[in-house]
Order: C-alpha cells, then structure tokens, then sequence
C-alpha cells in the first residue's frame, strides 16, 4: 500500500531555483507535472520547456501562496494532470526585519505564504489522495531554519517551524491511507532567493560550513526525488537536513569562521 500512486506531480514555485530542478527531476524520472508561478512568467514556461522536452506532459497555474484560495491550484492542476501523486510545496517567501521593527502586516504576509498556503495545498492533495486510494506523497520544503533561529527572520522561522511540525501532523494522520508525508530543510542553496546563480554554488567560499560552499538546486531535488519515489516508502514524518553540516555549528559559533577546524 502506498506505492501504486500515478507518476503525476505537482510542484509549488517551480518558476526557478530548488521549485525548477525538483520539477526537471520528477520530469526526468517519468512524472508529468504542475507547475506554479507568483509572477515570474519567463521561468515557469522555461521550466515547462524542459520539463516538456523530457517527453513528459506539464500544466502551468499562477499561484499566490498567501491567498486564502491557493489550495485550489492544486484541484485545478490534478484535473488537467488527470489525478495526483506526489505535492511538492516549495513556492515561499522570506523576511529581514527584527522583532521590534516588524509590521504585523510583514509577520502576516511571511505566514501566509510559508505556512497557510503549504497547509492548504497540503489538504487539497491529501483529499484527493485519500479518495484515489493509491497511496501518494506530500514534500513540504521548510528551511534549516525549521530547526535553527537566525536573527532578523522571526517571521520566516517561525512559519518554517510550524510547517516542520504541520508535516509531523499530517503523517500520523495520513499513514493509515499509505500517503507519506516528510519535509526538506535546505541550508545556503544558490538561488534567485538568496540573490544567486545556481553556478556559483561550487565557486564561493563559506569557512563557517562545514563543506566549505553553498548546496547546488540539484543537491536538494535530488533528495526530494528520493521522498518522491517507492523508494521512500517507510519513511514518514521526518525531516531531511540538506545544509552541508551547517547545523552542526553551534558548538563553534565563538570560534572563527576559518579557525574551527583547528583542535
């Protein structure tokens, strides 16, 4: 139970970044796929190019995280897919405010996006999963900071937080249907968000993280396509820290960025 779920997905901000290279793996590995864009309409056709050219069928929404109407991209798309598989909630948003400066407006709007509209996308797929009866998969993307604080991103850690334990939740209630349900909690990765190409992951340095550099798009999908697959069969609930050792730090945090190494 739990395995025979269609090869159709659909994967939330696949417009660029980890949300395009998760949608160009499934893609590769036999999946028709839903896309989604905010406003980047140039990124969501490329990605629909590639995920075309792989032989595989693709369908493209306009989607806003933080409205109260998101999990409707999800009916909207399995209805063209044809039925549903695997959701993949990667579409987010981030914040640089303190605590004493942040409007409640900002602390809104980060919750809605990085919180509401996985859990409401979540349940629209989880609904249909359940009344197909084939099992399936839910990804939701959180971030390192799902577990770690970080100065100024009270907002984002906070619903990151929630999202990690949304998915603990969810698994226990999902389990009985065969739907696994798991989050992904990238550190660094070079995107657009974090105001980089996905080519400079491999020529920048970082001294304070362990493997030296920034994780590539690819070092993430790679992990959601395992969650993705039967493969993942028996893990549910859990969540998959992709930082390159970064959360491993703490007990170094006095030292210097490049003398940890040292004992």
């Amino acid at each position: 139970m739990g395995n025979n779920y269609p090869r159709l997905a659909i994967v939330t901000g696949s417009d660029s970044g980890i949300g395009q290279a998760t949608a160009k793996l499934l893609a590769t590995e036999g999946f028709d796929v839903g896309l989604t864009s905010h406003a980047d309409v140039e990124g969501v056709q490329e990605t629909a190019e590639e995920v075309r050219s792989r032989g595989q069928r693709c369908f493209v929404e306009r989607f806003d995280a933080a409205s109260p109407d998101a999990g409707q991209v999800v009916d909207r798309l399995a209805e063209q897919l044809g039925g549903l598989g695997v959701m993949v909630n990667v579409a987010g948003t981030g914040q640089s405010d303190r605590v004493l400066d942040m409007s409640l407006d900002t602390w809104r709007h980060v919750l809605a996006t990085d919180l509401d509209g996985p859990f409401l996308c979540s349940q629209h797929a989880a609904r249909r999963l359940v009344q197909q009866g084939q099992g399936g998969r839910i990804i939701n993307i959180t971030s390192v900071h799902e577990h770690l604080p970080r100065l100024g991103a009270a907002a984002y850690c906070s619903a990151k937080a929630g999202l990690g334990m949304f998915t603990k939740v969810l698994a226990l209630e999902l389990g009985e249907h065969g739907i696994t349900v798991n989050s992904v909690a990238p550190g660094e990765i070079s995107t657009p968000m974090t105001g980089q190409d996905e080519s400079e992951a491999y020529h920048q340095d970082r001294p304070g993280n362990p493997l030296g550099r920034p994780g590539h798009v690819n070092e993430v999908a790679s992990v959601i396509g395992f969650l993705a697959s039967p493969r993942s069969a028996y893990v549910t609930g859990s969540s998959f820290t992709v930082d390159g050792g970064l959360s491993l730090m703490a007990a170094h945090g006095h030292d210097s960025a490049t003398g940890w190494r040292e004992v």
